[in-house]
C-alpha cells in the first residue's frame, strides 16, 4: 500500500495525513474484497525496514494501527472476518499488540474472509526464520533433511494457513516487490497501479480483479495444455 507520503507531500500536507487517508482506503478495499468473494487479503501495513523511519512517523503509524484495530473491530466481527498477522509482531508496542492479539483471538473462528496484516514483516526475514525453524527440527531429530519439500516449507511459513497467493497489487507506480511475500509470490500475477494508495479505493481494486480475471495462468504448462484441461 504505497504512496501515502507522496500523496500528502503533493498537497503540501504532513506525511501523517497521507497515512490517515490511507487508512480510509484500507476500509474501502477490505469491504470491496469481502463483497467480491475474496477468500484472503494481505495488507503490507508496516515492513521490517519501516522501523528505520523517523521516530515521530513510526509513532504516528503505530497509533493509526491501534486506531484501525479498535475502530474496525465491530465490522470485522459482524462480517465474520478472521484477522491474523504475519511478521515480528512482538516488536510492536503493547498498546498496539494487545488489542491486535485480542481481535485475532476473538475472530479466530470467523470464516467469511481472512484479513492478514503484515506488520514488522519482511519476505527475506520470513524465509530465514522458517529455514531456521526447520533446521532446529532436523537438529533435534524430529525431521529428516529429505523431508523438507516445497510443500513442507510453504506450510511452515506464517502464511502457511492461507490460500495460494494469486494476485499481488503494488500502488503508486513502483514496480518492485520490496521484500513482500517473496516465497509466496513465485506464481502470483502482478498488478502495478499508478495511483497512490490513499486514492486506491473500490473502483481501482475491482479494476485489478478484472485484470487478473483476464489473464491465463499456465504454471509452466503450454497454452494448449491449459485450454484443453480448462
Amino acid at each position: 500500500m504505497d504512496g501515502n507520503g507522496r500523496w500528502a507531500q503533493r498537497r503540501g500536507l504532513p506525511r501523517i495525513e497521507g497515512h490517515r487517508k490511507g487508512a480510509v482506503a484500507v476500509r474501502e478495499v477490505v469491504r470491496a474484497a469481502r463483497e467480491a468473494g475474496v477468500r484472503a487479503l494481505t495488507l503490507y501495513a508496516f515492513s521490517a525496514q519501516n522501523w528505520n523511519r523517523p521516530p515521530e512517523e513510526v509513532a504516528a503509524l503505530m497509533q493509526l494501527l491501534r486506531d484501525y484495530v479498535v475502530e474496525e473491530r465491530p465490522e470485522i466481527m459482524d462480517n465474520a472476518i478472521r484477522l491474523i498477522a504475519i511478521g515480528d509482531v512482538d516488536k510492536l508496542p503493547d498498546f498496539v499488540r494487545e488489542p491486535l492479539e485480542a481481535l485475532m483471538r476473538d475472530s479466530a473462528t470467523n470464516r467469511a474472509m481472512t484479513l492478514c496484516l503484515a506488520l514488522s514483516y519482511g519476505g527475506r526475514e520470513a524465509i530465514v526464520s522458517t529455514a531456521r525453524g526447520l533446521c532446529e527440527l532436523v537438529a533435534r531429530g524430529a525431521l529428516k533433511p529429505e523431508e523438507i519439500t516445497e510443500d513442507r516449507f510453504s506450510a511452515a511459513l506464517q502464511t502457511g494457513g492461507l490460500p495460494q497467493l494469486d494476485l499481488l497489487i503494488r500502488t503508486s507506480g513502483e514496480e518492485r516487490l520490496s521484500n513482500f511475500l517473496l516465497w509466496e509470490s513465485a506464481y502470483a500475477e502482478l498488478y502495478f497501479a499508478e495511483t497512490f494508495w490513499p486514492d486506491f479505493g473500490r473502483a481501482e481494486f475491482l479494476r485489478a480483479l478484472e485484470s487478473y480475471g483476464g489473464r491465463e495462468r499456465r504454471f509452466g504448462r503450454t497454452r494448449e495444455q491449459v485450454r484443453s484441461h480448462g
